[in-house]
């Protein structure tokens, strides 16, 4: 007799409203500067070049959060609850979070994604790995609302996790491609997801600090160019869900960072004047015109931490790597 291999459970939410999907890039296409959101950047092909990204030497967030979580982990796993569900957003290949099933030993583990495909398959080949962990996937846009939809709650109950302590897990940095005003509604979100699980929830959250830019700007325009064929394949992203006809190849990356704002700018420049169509429609750029693609906000830790209050969250704990380049906030929901 064979014994069935366990398989993750999976819920697809953003893909159901294609048209409010069109209407949201048709409105940034308009505006003057045009702009698409990061979001569109995280197709499947885009989320692997992501991965190739954090590789790269240029790229220190990616390894500088690995060694804070290497260094500290210990600690970390001091301040969050045993037996908690863990909610990843953002989860692309869920490594980050797999290494940290071994020192939180969570009751559930949530992966969240806006890249459908590409977390079907990194969820499927985690669950092979780790067997006993009762697993789901969320294909969902939280970046407009972050919330567990009812039938995720009701998979929480069938594995007795329903009034577990919920641990939200944002890693990356990625709350930097949050205005600071949307980054407030994301972090109470997040505080709200926490409370309504069990006693002794929290954010567990990676923020990039602000650090000279001739250590940021490199990082977001590597000398490899896997940056800028990351940012342009966000026009075949664009192509396949308006039937557009962009061709990456007439567009240049650029990346910079905007001091007053203490954000990276991503943007796409047009090399020639040029028209792109879409069914029942079409924009014109000018020679040098720029669509904006991506907001990285760079923080110190005062304001963060600032940030997290607001929300509603206790006092932070944060850990840091020697240079103080970036940090790993413990934000306790109570």
């Amino acid at each position: 007799m064979s014994l069935e291999t366990p398989q993750p459970h999976f819920i697809q939410l953003h893909q159901h409203d294609q048209q409010a999907v069109r209407a949201e890039l048709l409105t940034g296409l308009a505006q003057m500067p045009a702009r698409v959101a990061p979001k569109f950047l995280y197709d499947a092909l885009g989320s692997r070049l992501f991965d190739a990204i954090t590789e790269l030497a240029e790229y220190y967030p990616t390894r500088t959060e690995a060694l804070i979580f290497s260094q500290r982990g210990g600690d970390m796993a001091r301040c969050i609850a045993p037996g908690s569900v863990l909610i990843d957003l953002g989860a692309g290949s869920c490594a980050k979070a797999a290494r940290l099933f071994a020192p939180l030993q969570p009751a559930a583990y949530v992966a969240v994604d806006i890249s459908v495909d590409y977390l079907r398959a990194s969820l499927g080949a985690l669950q092979q790995r780790h067997l006993g962990l009762p697993m789901l996937g969320l294909g969902q846009d939280f970046s407009s609302e972050l919330a567990l939809p009812e039938a995720a709650l009701r998979w929480l109950s069938t594995q007795g996790a329903a009034a577990a302590p919920r641990t939200v897990f944002y890693p990356g940095s990625s709350i930097g491609n949050f205005t600071p005003p949307e980054a407030l509604k994301l972090l109470r979100q997040a505080h709200a997801l926490c409370v309504a699980g069990g006693a002794g929830g929290g954010l567990l959250i990676g923020v990039d600090r602000v650090k000279p830019k001739a250590v940021l700007e490199p990082a977001y325009d590597d000398a490899l160019g896997v940056t800028a064929a990351f940012n342009r394949n966000l026009l075949l992203h664009v192509n396949r869900v308006l039937g557009a006809n962009f061709d990456p190849a007439q567009w240049d990356h650029v990346a910079l960072f905007d001091e007053a704002q203490s954000r990276i700018e991503m943007h796409l420049q047009a090399r020639s004047a040029l028209a792109v169509q879409w069914p029942q429609g079409e924009r014109r750029f000018a020679a040098g015109e720029r669509i904006h693609t991506e907001n990285s906000y760079k923080w110190t830790p005062e304001a963060f931490a600032a940030l997290l209050s607001e929300a509603g969250f206790a006092p932070a704990t944060h850990w840091t790597d020697s240079q103080g380049w970036f940090s790993v906030f413990w934000a306790p929901a109570t």
